[in-house]
């Protein structure tokens, strides 16, 4: 953990709930436009999701186990309803206008249920795992939390929103199109996100470094 004045405290707090809102409310809507990858079905949202556990293990990192978990319940309800709100006016790539608001979509309301219950327990095992590991040499604790809660997520996503789905495709597909996507998590976690975890880190505490006038300002422990 990081000692941080309020002020930086408070900016940190705002940039990774910001992060968190943006990544789920993209990924809700990705995951509504499938493709096939060698063959195999697959949506957009596995190239966005490993975002988030990228945000939780930086927020773990900064803030700690308590205050990370507060981070994850308190963007659940904002991120949930920005993503109702795209991809009921944007439904699968095409601009439906806001009166479509008018109207309850049960398929894309049940996708945000699934994302909340999948967010949940996700993030929270996320969160666990990596404080468990996070005094380890510094790759150890995102590789782990990264496996095992894309894991648990990604099943309990797919299989709430699509099991037996209006959706006829999803319906038909969604366990193949979960592993597929859970082994594009892992690839792109580990290969490109690990990295870009370090990277961020980084840049976080040199941002801490130079965000000055707070001189006045008790530091904290974050």
């Amino acid at each position: 953990m990081f000692v941080l004045t309020d002020l930086q405290y408070r900016r940190c707090l705002f940039l990774m709930v910001a992060f968190h809102i943006a990544i789920i409310a993209a990924s809700n809507y990705l995951v509504q436009l499938p493709f096939m990858l060698f063959g195999l079905h697959t949506t957009w949202g596995a190239f966005s999701f490993p975002f988030i556990f990228l945000a939780t293990d930086l927020t773990v990192r900064l803030f700690g186990k308590g205050p990370a978990r507060s981070i994850i319940l308190r963007v659940m309800l904002p991120a949930l309803v920005v993503s109702y709100v795209v991809s009921v006016v944007f439904p699968r790539g095409n601009y439906a206008g806001l009166a479509a608001l008018g109207e309850w979509d049960t398929f894309v309301a049940r996708i945000a249920l699934a994302s909340f219950l999948a967010y949940a327990i996700g993030q929270l095992l996320d969160v666990q795992v990596f404080n468990r590991l996070r005094r380890l040499v510094w790759w150890v604790a995102p590789v782990c939390s990264t496996v095992i809660g894309n894991l648990a997520d990604t099943l309990a996503f797919f299989s709430t929103a699509f099991y037996q789905s209006p959706d006829a495709f999803m319906a038909a597909n969604w366990l193949e199109i979960a592993l597929v996507d859970y082994a594009i998590k892992l690839g792109v976690s580990l290969l490109f996100f690990l990295p870009l975890y370090g990277v961020l880190l980084a840049w976080l505490m040199r941002r801490l470094m130079v965000w000055t006038g707070d001189a006045d300002t008790a530091p904290r422990t974050a």
